[in-house]
């Protein structure tokens, strides 16, 4: 594990994203509160944020952050839900780890609460979009820097 005690806690943020892709009749079903298993949207959303406060249980190595706050956003559309995660905190290491999981995390409760109707849904595209705060500073995907 990478020592960090000597680095500035500083305000730091990460966004990360993912799609989860079903079919139409599913995307129905969702917007309707229609499944077998209940509200996927409300289940995702707090599989995401809890998944984010458990990071370092789940990756190895990954230093334990204490989040200040996790959002995960839900976007329907006609064929997919995007799935939107952005943790924050005040420490010595960043929260990339954590909002990754957090996606990930919401797309498999989706898939828990879907393939009972669409065992072919999947999640997918998923990656970070930008980092703030920190030694490194800003980075948003797509950039040069």
């Amino acid at each position: 594990m990478v020592d960090v005690s000597g680095k500035d806690v500083t305000a730091r943020t990460a966004t990360a994203a993912g799609r989860f892709e079903t079919t139409a009749e599913v995307i129905g079903l969702l917007r309707r509160d229609g499944l077998p298993k209940g509200d996927a949207l409300t289940v995702a959303r707090i599989a995401g944020i809890a998944a984010a406060k458990r990071t370092p249980d789940l990756v190895p190595l990954c230093h334990p952050v204490a989040l200040h706050g996790v959002r995960v956003d839900l976007d329907v559309s006609d064929t997919h839900v995007d799935i939107t995660a952005t943790t924050r905190t005040a420490d010595r290491t960043g929260v990339e780890m954590e909002a990754l999981t957090s996606v990930v995390a919401a797309g498999l409760a989706l898939y828990d609460m879907v393939k009972a109707v669409d065992r072919a849904a999947r999640l997918t595209d998923v990656r970070l979009l930008a980092k703030d705060g920190g030694r490194s500073g800003a980075w948003r995907a797509g950039s040069t820097s």
